[in-house]
C-alpha cells in the first residue's frame, strides 16, 4: 500500500503541472480560473482501485484454495494472517501517528523548532508516517476481514 500511495500521488503530481502549464491563469491564481479537479478525482479513483486489484485478489482466492486443501490449514492461515495482520496494523498505526506527533512537537519550538535540521528530518518521517496511519494500517484491518468472511461463507463447500 505504501508504494500504491507513491505511484498514486506521482500520477497526481503529473497532472497537476499539466494543468499549471495549460490553463492559463491557474499559476497566478486569477479569479474565475479554475482547475479541472474532476480529472484530479478521476486519477485517484483508477490509482485505488487498480492498485488493490493485487491484494485483494489474493485475500479472496488464497483462502479458497486453502480451504479447499485442507480445512485445518486454512485454520492455521487464518489464524497467522489475523495475528500478524493485526499487530502490522496496530505498528503501522501508532508509528504513522508517532511521526506525525514528533513533526508537531518540533513545530512547537522542541529542539530548535522550525526550520532546524531536526525539523527536515521530522518532516521527512512524517511523510512516511501519514500514509503508515490513513492507508496501510486500516488496509491491513480491511484484509483481515476480507479473508475470514470468505472462508465463513465458502465453510459449507470446504467440508
Amino acid at each position: 500500500t505504501m508504494s500504491s500511495v507513491g505511484r498514486a500521488a506521482q500520477a497526481m503530481i503529473v497532472e497537476v503541472r499539466r494543468q499549471f502549464a495549460e490553463i492559463p491563469g491557474l499559476r497566478e491564481g486569477e479569479p474565475g480560473v479554475k482547475p479541472d479537479s474532476r480529472r484530479c478525482v478521476d486519477i485517484s479513483t483508477q490509482a485505488a482501485l487498480r492498485e488493490m486489484l493485487l491484494p485483494g485478489g489474493l485475500a479472496v482466492v488464497l483462502p479458497l484454495v486453502i480451504g479447499f486443501i485442507d480445512v485445518n490449514a486454512l485454520g492455521g492461515f487464518l489464524a497467522g494472517a489475523v495475528v500478524t495482520g493485526f499487530l502490522i496494523a496496530i505498528y503501522m498505526a501508532n508509528s504513522g501517528g508517532a511521526w506525525d506527533n514528533a513533526k508537531k512537537y518540533i513545530e512547537a519550538g522542541a529542539h530548535g523548532g522550525k526550520g532546524t535540521d531536526a525539523h527536515a528530518a521530522a518532516v521527512v518521517g512524517d511523510t512516511i508516517g501519514d500514509p503508515f496511519k490513513d492507508t496501510s494500517g486500516p488496509a491491513m484491518n480491511i484484509l483481515i476481514k476480507v479473508m475470514t468472511i470468505v472462508s465463513l461463507v465458502f465453510v459449507p463447500a470446504f467440508l
